[in-house]
């Protein structure tokens, strides 16, 4: 008899429960939620990229020196890509450019600004791309597994109106005009950080099963960058459907979903290419 009062309760509160976005107040410096979360994500990338440098026989320094700048042009990416989709509004509101706390970092902006940022760091030192993209490709899964609760305490990017059981509660003034009637919508987030985390436990077996096989180390990398462009693109292209944010569109599809099949034909290409290397040729570099 106890259960069933426990699972209404616990459907109630899941329900209607409001996350508050500001974790403390020290004199006039607010510490919120979302800062809070971006910190512990890109805190575990690092680490995690970290940790995949033994498979793919970098040095761990070198992850540590690139993970500084993948961070600071990988945030400015983000920012300026999701400005660029709502310009009229920040034009109307500039002060609110700098307030990343508030939101607003859009995750195609980060990916772009990161690949540019690591095509020129191994140019520089002379390392090899793929190598470096397969540290990052499943530290970045990771970190977006993570970072995507800080939109639930922002009540931010959720998706149309639902009467599912896991709908979540947005307020009023949260809600887009079209759907102020509407009370409950569904938590696109969370979608996303459960899809993240099934990418990366794919890859991560992917890479246990293939390291045993006879391919190089390039391949190995390329197969990993190749599988996250394909679970990334492949995800948000689907979940682009039901989100209720305002975005520009290119013919029937929002930009977005545009970039999500840009990043999905991507990978497939470096997938198919990757398969048909000669081993013979990287038979310095086996995994």
């Amino acid at each position: 008899m106890l259960w069933p009062c426990y699972d209404g309760v616990m459907n109630y509160w899941l329900g209607n429960f409001t996350p508050p976005s500001i974790l403390f107040v020290l004199g006039p410096l607010q510490i919120h939620y979302y800062g809070l979360i971006m910190v512990l994500a890109i805190s575990a990338s690092v680490y995690l990229a970290m940790k995949l440098t033994r498979i793919f026989r970098i040095e761990s320094v070198t992850i540590l020196d690139l993970s500084f700048w993948l961070i600071v042009n990988g945030l400015l990416g983000a920012r300026l890509y999701h400005v660029g989709l709502e310009l009229p509004y920040y034009l109307s509101h500039p002060q609110e450019l700098i307030m990343i706390w508030h939101g607003g970092l859009a995750i195609h902006g980060a990916v772009l600004a990161g690949a540019l940022t690591i095509w020129y760091y191994a140019r520089t030192k002379r390392i090899s791309f793929w190598l470096l993209t397969a540290c990052v490709a499943p530290a970045l899964l990771l970190g977006q597994t993570i970072g995507r609760w800080g939109n639930y305490f922002n009540q931010e990017l959720f998706g149309l109106p639902t009467n599912l059981p896991w709908g979540i509660f947005i307020e009023a003034r949260y809600r887009p005009e079209a759907y102020l009637a509407y009370s409950h919508f569904h938590p696109t987030f969370l979608y996303e950080s459960l899809t993240a985390m099934t990418g990366l436990v794919i890859i991560m077996l992917g890479l246990k099963y293939w390291r045993s096989k006879p391919i190089s180390l390039i391949q190995l990398g390329q197969g990993t960058t190749a599988w996250y462009l394909i679970i990334f693109g492949l995800y948000r292209f689907l979940v682009e459907f039901i989100k209720v944010d305002i975005t520009p569109s290119l013919g029937i599809f929002r930009w977005p979903q545009v970039i999500s099949l840009v990043s999905l034909a991507l990978g497939l290409v470096i997938l198919v290419r990757a398969g048909r290397k000669d081993y013979k040729n990287n038979s310095d570099q086996k995994a």
